[in-house]
């Protein structure tokens, strides 16, 4: 009877682990191919940002309407991260988090306490909470 209990006990506990490892694959299945698409929505982000705003006019329609254009495919691009849970990450001001973050200097920064981030060089990603691509940052020190 003791057998009979014990492998009813071992059966369930296999049945839950591999139930957990469908949900994770289901999850993080779309992982890498979301890796891909954030180059894909950083390029989209510097087209926008090197568009000079005093350029963006009715005298100019054709770049005017590029603009637009590339501003409502990065919006849409990020609805569509959002809905499959890739959220994004700046965290400017934040406390520095090695799980999230990637240091690449530290300065002194006056008016910024020890240890936060003060710049975000490159945002990060997060999938359904697991960080897919930590933000970089500058971390702000002492001032001496």
């Amino acid at each position: 009877m003791d057998k009979y209990k014990r492998a009813l006990a071992d059966t369930e506990n296999l049945r839950q682990r591999s139930q957990k490892l469908v949900e994770e694959a289901k999850l993080f299945g779309i992982q890498s191919f979301c890796k891909d698409l954030l180059e894909v929505a950083d390029i989209l982000e510097k087209a926008t940002e090197s568009v000079p705003k005093e350029e963006i006019k009715d005298q100019n329609p054709h770049l005017k309407n590029l603009y637009e254009g590339l501003i409502m495919t990065e919006t849409q691009m990020q609805k569509v991260f959002r809905k499959h849970g890739l959220v994004r990450i700046n965290p400017v001001g934040a406390k520095f988090d090695p799980y999230e973050h990637e240091a690449l200097f530290h300065t002194p920064m006056e008016g910024k306490e020890p240890g936060t981030v003060a710049l975000v060089t490159k945002i990060g990603y997060k999938l359904h909470g697991r960080t897919l691509r930590p933000a970089l940052v500058g971390v702000a020190k002492e001032a001496s």
